[in-house]
């Protein structure tokens, strides 16, 4: 019930005006920039990149990694409850790291998730989300011969850590995952539905974190 109550809410936000205060850039494609900020945005979350969580981390990245050029790609998936909607963001994010690292062979990737948007990205980087919430299996995963072109992950309100699981493996370091205490999305027992909308609050913490990594 909880969790249902916290996606309904993002729903209504989703459908609220004026919800994305923060300046966002236009997403784009087949930009050959230092780093491309690849952005899955949570459950009918609104704005570019995503209101709550890809705009603001994508408006923080600008101010740290200064000296560096940045594009961003918005992952084009519906972001909605249908059974198939993370698996199909997983497939986009993939293709377009793909075909991102043979148009732009010096460009690296920043990957950022927030809520489902975080199945896309734990998918895509080969950590299943199949049976959390609006997770699915794996249908494609960076190739190996890419992953040193990840320069960082950021995640936010994961659900696969309701299920005990979290980031592992090649990613493991470059990885930071923010999950809010209460948040029922990523805490198991979680209670707090609101905490699951704060995690604009982060987003300088995970820009320096990325920093650290580039």
């Amino acid at each position: 019930m909880r969790i249902r109550l916290c996606l309904a809410t993002l729903s209504l936000i989703g459908g609220a005006a004026g919800v994305a205060t923060v300046s966002a850039p236009t997403a784009s494609a087949a930009t050959c920039s230092d780093i491309d900020v690849v952005a899955a945005r949570g459950t009918f979350e609104p704005g570019t990149l995503g209101a709550i969580v890809g705009d603001p981390v994508y408006s923080a990245l600008q101010k740290k990694l200064t000296g560096k050029n940045l594009s961003s790609y918005k992952v084009n998936y519906p972001a909605d409850l249908s059974f198939t909607s993370a698996a199909q963001g997983n497939a986009d994010l993939v293709n377009h790291v793909n075909s991102q690292a043979v148009a732009c062979p010096n460009q690296r990737f920043v990957l950022v998730g927030y809520s489902q948007g975080a199945n896309v990205v734990d998918n895509s980087i080969g950590i299943s989300s199949d049976g959390a919430v609006v997770g699915s299996p794996i249908v494609a995963t960076i190739p190996a011969a890419l992953e040193p072109r990840v320069a960082a992950v950021l995640l936010f309100g994961n659900p696969i850590r309701a299920l005990g699981k979290s980031v592992t493996g090649t990613y493991q370091s470059r990885t930071i995952d923010f999950c809010a205490k209460g948040d029922p999305i990523c805490e198991n027992g979680g209670t707090d539905v609101l905490a699951h909308l704060g995690y604009t609050s982060d987003a300088d913490a995970a820009a320096a974190f990325a920093a650290t990594k580039v």
